[in-house]
């Protein structure tokens, strides 16, 4: 029996690479669009229309389980998987990293869709796209806010339409250095930084430059996912479980609780 690993992520790869260092069999999935890991187990890129859905998909290579460590505002792929693994009759698991948590100093906003963000964006001249990919429409309706001089868009993957002189696209993939992300924000004369709240590490150094700067950041809220059959937010206690529901105990795990011990 095979574990899907549905990824795209840090803590997607270092799963896929500790189930299989554990003899669990498990083929991680991905898009692709940004970058393709090296993993040792099996790799699929690109989706599973290819394949005739998921759902076929899931039938068809012996899936025992689902464990979807996408990306936390993968909505779509998120709710497909909960509900294929539904109609197959196998469990689907969630990992998705903890959300940033505002301390003292931050200047952070909550934002629900396209509209809201563009009534928190009214009053600010240049801000700092920070949240992905937008369409060509949400660049084009922040442009004709009143205040707004010019935009910042920072993406990994190349935008598909071409952009006015207004707007500066910069190609970066995390993570990202605290000093950089200051430099960046004093070079542009950044007044707002637009960002998910994707948690973890990579990116986070931009809030910490906000913060000094007092810079306000509106941030997108987590999409609501279907519920799945279990959910965690530490890497340790789902590869724990993934490997108890394998009958089998991390050697990984092991070896940490013996050094804490000592």
């Amino acid at each position: 029996m095979k574990i899907l690993l549905l990824g795209g992520t840090a803590d997607a790869r270092r799963l896929a690479d500790s189930l299989h260092k554990e003899n669990v069999s498990v083929i991680y999935s991905l898009a692709g669009l940004v970058r393709v890991p090296k993993v040792d187990c099996q790799l699929v890129v690109g989706g599973f229309s290819q394949f005739g859905g998921l759902a076929q998909y899931l039938k068809d290579n012996n899936i025992g389980a689902i464990l979807d460590v996408t990306h936390p505002y993968a909505q779509t792929m998120s709710s497909k998987a909960v509900m294929a693994a539904k109609e197959v009759g196998i469990p689907c698991w969630r990992f998705h990293r903890p959300v940033w948590q505002q301390e003292a100093g931050d200047q952070w906003q909550d934002y629900q869709d396209d509209g809201d963000l563009l009534a928190k964006l009214n009053g600010f001249r240049v801000p700092l796209l920070s949240a992905g990919q937008m369409s060509e429409d949400l660049l084009k309706c922040i442009l004709q806010l009143t205040n707004i001089e010019r935009i910042v868009w920072r993406t990994a993957v190349e935008p598909l339409f071409s952009l006015p002189d207004n707007i500066h696209w910069i190609k970066a993939i995390g993570p990202f250095a605290l000093e950089d992300e200051r430099q960046l924000l004093v070079d542009h004369g950044i007044d707002v930084i637009v960002s998910k709240n994707s948690g973890g590490s990579a990116t986070y150094s931009k809030l910490e430059a906000a913060r000094e700067f007092s810079i306000p950041v509106l941030l997108h809220a987590r999409p609501i996912l279907p519920e799945a059959e279990r959910e965690f937010s530490d890497t340790d206690e789902c590869l724990k479980a993934c490997l108890a529901a394998w009958g089998k105990t991390s050697t990984h795990i092991q070896n940490q609780q013996k050094s804490s011990q000592q």
